[in-house]
């Protein structure tokens, strides 16, 4: 992948969370300058520093807030790649016994981000030479179970706004795409039990592997797109 992102200003939210560090060392590797973006500003400047130079920018900034997230595209300004890595996960109890809590709680984390995300910074990536922006979801966003309701919910929506930014995007050089895979196979759960076996995940490397992939010149034809990292159903 080295070189593959050269020259280009990658924005990641959540980039100390359990995929970001991962996501944000391949996007260093490809040549990438990154800002870097999160709630708490200490885990954040622990990822910077592990990077080095390729960061140029690390912004603490509750997504929530719509308002600081415009503030935060008018002052990074050019943005040519933005990976929306925020997640969260609650699940259990059946659909009709699932806490309203955990709804608003995945609808913030999933939905409102995202939304806040593309309000914020469409224009920039639409006006770039090369405009990417790409998050991570699940099939439980097409295919959802009884007791992953709520978390299916907030994944098909923040798909959906995915896949109407694309749409926005079309007849431009900015494309908008989905990475889907089952679950996440972190760096900490690795090192946690390395010799257990999790068939369903895909890996953290792997999934940034991808990122780097869509974000390149190689994909610059795949807009709207559901990338499956995983075999199995077409779901």
């Amino acid at each position: 992948m080295s070189n593959t992102l050269a020259g280009r200003r990658v924005l990641v939210t959540g980039a100390a969370g359990g995929l970001g560090p991962t996501a944000c060392a391949a996007a260093a590797a490809a040549g990438a300058s990154l800002h870097l973006v999160g709630r708490e500003r200490e885990p954040l400047e622990a990822v910077a520093a592990a990077l080095g130079s390729s960061v140029v920018g690390v912004h603490d900034t509750d997504l929530l807030d719509d308002r600081r997230v415009h503030e935060l595209a008018s002052t990074i300004g050019e943005v040519d790649v933005l990976w929306h890595l925020v997640g969260g996960w609650r699940g259990g109890p059946p659909v009709h016994e699932q806490a309203l809590d955990d709804w608003a709680l995945l609808h913030d984390s999933l939905v409102r981000t995202t939304v806040h995300v593309v309000r914020a910074f469409a224009p920039a990536l639409k006006a770039a030479p090369a405009g990417r922006f790409a998050i991570v979801s699940s099939p439980q966003a097409v295919a959802p179970s009884s007791t992953n309701a709520a978390y299916a919910a907030g994944k098909a929506a923040s798909e959906a706004v995915t896949l109407a930014l694309a749409d926005e995007f079309a007849g431009s050089h900015a494309t908008a795409n989905v990475v889907v895979v089952p679950a996440i196979l972190t760096p900490q759960m690795q090192a946690a039990d390395p010799s257990k076996q999790r068939p369903p995940f895909v890996t953290a490397e792997q999934i940034a592997e991808a990122l780097v992939y869509i974000s390149s010149e190689a994909a610059s034809t795949m807009n709207g797109q559901r990338l499956r990292l995983y075999s199995g159903s077409p779901s």
